[in-house]
């Protein structure tokens, strides 16, 4: 595998694919990196997969990590410029989803649109959490609710130093996450593929089938076995279903 090439700080990227008729822009989950993706591009030769990396973790640990959505966005936007010259999509999994979601607002404002947008393991943006907030527990509690998830590593949940390091970062992303407040504005006019995990106990399918209500496009639901982190387990069908759904795309 190619080492990983810095176009800029917030997106990475494989030796650049000067053949990739589409850039796919992924956007990871809360305590997440690029190196979630970095095995994706194989399964993509036709297309040039963007790895998203947000400040504070991979070689931005020193910035501080955003709290909030909005201003993430604002950040972000002039960064993903180079990529939004050609055909692209956009795939975002539990906190990505909803970054994803509003990147593509604010290009649409701005006359541009995806070829299709991915949202993976997050409830619709217009149905209000359910759940208690937790990024505010203390760090031995947060720690169990990490555990519970199931989405962090049991030898870093059992390293304190190394969670010591990672739970500023993850409390931040958690903290965008459950205090992020959706605006009503207009749909938009792209397909939407949502992606769920069957034995995911924190987000159901009609949280799911919600996303369908923000397209004027087509949208379609698609589970697959796992729980939250069913990305991770199910890794094949999900990236068999990306490319079924993108060969569609000039």
């Amino acid at each position: 595998m190619r080492s990983i090439k810095v176009t800029n700080p917030w997106i990475l990227t494989r030796a650049v694919n000067s053949q990739a008729r589409l850039n796919l822009v992924c956007f990871p989950y809360a305590g997440g990196g690029p190196q979630l993706f970095n095995s994706w591009q194989r399964s993509f030769p036709e297309l040039q997969v963007c790895m998203v990396q947000y400040p504070g973790r991979g070689s931005r640990i020193s910035e501080p990590a955003f709290t909030n959505c909005s201003a993430l966005v604002d950040a972000f936007m002039p960064h993903l410029l180079p990529f939004v010259n050609k055909p692209f999509a956009f795939f975002g999994h539990s906190m990505g989803a909803i970054i994803a979601f509003e990147v593509a607002r604010r290009l649409q404002q701005g006359g541009l649109k995806p070829a299709r947008l991915f949202f993976s393991g997050r409830r619709a943006p217009q149905i209000p959490a359910e759940d208690p907030q937790t990024y505010d527990l203390p760090d031995a509690e947060f720690t169990e609710e990490l555990r519970r998830l199931n989405g962090t590593p049991t030898e870093v949940l059992e390293h304190p130093e190394l969670m010591q390091l990672m739970l500023q970062v993850i409390r931040a992303d958690f903290t965008l996450t459950q205090t992020y407040t959706y605006q009503p504005g207009p749909q938009l006019n792209c397909p939407f593929s949502v992606f769920g995990g069957l034995k995911d106990v924190d987000v159901t399918r009609h949280q799911l089938e919600a996303w369908c209500e923000l397209t004027t496009s087509a949208c379609s639901l698609r589970m697959f076995d796992g729980d939250h982190f069913f990305i991770q387990t199910a890794t094949a069908a999900v990236l068999k279903t990306i490319a079924e759904q993108l060969m569609s795309v000039p």
